[in-house]
């Protein structure tokens, strides 16, 4: 059924809901929502470096993949009906709630505290909370639309699945619960994906969202700005931190050219002229799945950004964990652009790919020199690859960029 169809036929009926329609853009209340994932991705980032091991990082990755599944739904929900009005404002605050509980348990997410209510049962609670919401308020959005409820029903079973796997869990702790939530995961995220390329899901705004996610690709870059001023607390105003901190700025500046500059521009052009199925397909996997490794590889990124402030007037090595999250987490978010590429029908981007490998080379160097050194280094390879870009396009920007 196209889009158009669908919002005909839910024009034609009476629910406490208020249906988007094409052109829709974000509204103020799913900007307040998204409040509660700053504090969500600052925590996870916290966790990861108080743990600073490869399981924490396996671990932190784990939570954000948790969370950025259930900031997906709610865009989802939010392109089928208004979140600002009726029915959807009332569970979307819920879900906030929610999503807050989760937030406060993430230090607790594998080693429950002294004192109190078990922390990884409350956290998977809080978890579920938020899913069950979503599923039972969507269903509801979708009136009239047999589809779409269809689709809806069968998302319940790897729901209740990865429910399961993430209750067993944290019941039996340590390495197992880090398999079960792997697991709990692999079969939500697995499940849902088998089952859209029916085609049963909608889009009935392009503008909503793209700009949905570009907002949380921006909520995201925040933290690595944020991870400046964290690496710096208590730390006394010296020169080596005040490069530091200039070299942290001019990083997070470039991973938001390297998305908004041009890819952003071009990706949403193509994916408003995609209708009906090919649009529902390109949300999915170019947005749902695809940008999950963009927004990881920020969060790892600002981890290290965060590792460099916090040693940066110290001549001892980055060492591998800070060094892996800086450079290992920026290769990531170029690997994420080039799978956005990919299913958005558009070439390799070559320098890219190049720049990927780069970074990876540096990360052996990175971690055995100085931190000032090895941020200085990722923050010439990220320039490098900005010069070479604007030179190579900047003859299609001005009509990319409608200027």
């Amino acid at each position: 059924m196209s889009d158009g169809a669908g919002g005909r036929r839910r024009r034609g009926l009476r629910f406490p809901v208020s249906p988007t329609g094409e052109g829709q853009t974000v509204t103020r209340f799913e900007l307040l929502f998204d409040l509660v994932y700053v504090f969500a991705i600052t925590r996870v980032s916290e966790y990861m470096a108080h743990a600073h091991s490869a399981p924490g990082l396996v671990q932190g990755l784990l939570l954000l993949a948790l969370l950025w599944w259930t900031w997906s739904g709610y865009s989802w929900l939010g392109n089928q009906a208004r979140a600002d009005q009726g029915l959807l404002r009332a569970a979307m605050s819920v879900a906030m709630a929610a999503i807050f509980v989760v937030d406060l348990t993430i230090p607790e997410a594998w080693h429950d505290a002294p004192g109190g209510l078990y922390g990884p049962l409350v956290l998977v609670c809080a978890y579920l909370i938020v899913r069950c919401v979503h599923l039972v308020v969507y269903s509801v959005a979708a009136a009239g639309d047999p589809g779409l409820r269809h689709q809806l029903a069968i998302t319940w079973v790897p729901t209740a699945a990865g429910a399961a796997l993430l209750l067993v869990g944290v019941l039996l702790g340590g390495w197992r619960q880090t398999l079960f939530f792997a697991a709990a995961l692999a079969v939500d995220w697995g499940v849902v994906y088998l089952t859209s390329r029916r085609g049963n899901w909608r889009i009935h705004s392009a503008t909503h969202w793209t700009e949905r996610h570009g907002l949380f690709v921006i909520l995201a870059i925040g933290e690595s700005i944020l991870a400046l001023g964290v690496g710096a607390t208590n730390q006394p105003v010296s020169t080596p931190i005040l490069v530091a901190a200039v070299l942290g700025i001019a990083v997070a500046i470039g991973l938001w050219w390297l998305y908004f500059d041009l890819v952003s521009p071009a990706y949403e052009h193509r994916f408003r002229e995609a209708q009906g199925q090919a649009r529902t397909i390109l949300a999915a996997e170019a947005y749902t799945y695809g940008h999950f490794p963009i927004v990881a590889g920020i969060v790892l990124a600002a981890l290290g950004v965060e590792g460099v402030l916090a040693h940066a007037g110290e001549h001892r090595p980055l060492g591998v964990f800070y060094a892996a999250a800086l450079c290992g987490g920026t290769a990531l978010y170029l690997a994420g652009h080039l799978a956005f590429a990919n299913r958005m029908h558009y070439a390799l981007h070559v320098g890219r790919f190049v720049t990927m490998l780069a970074l990876l080379a540096w990360l052996p160097a990175a971690a055995v020199l100085p931190p000032l050194v090895g941020l200085t280094g990722l923050a010439l390879i990220l320039a490098a690859l900005i010069v070479v870009e604007t030179i190579r396009y900047a003859d299609i920007r001005p009509s990319l960029r409608g200027e």
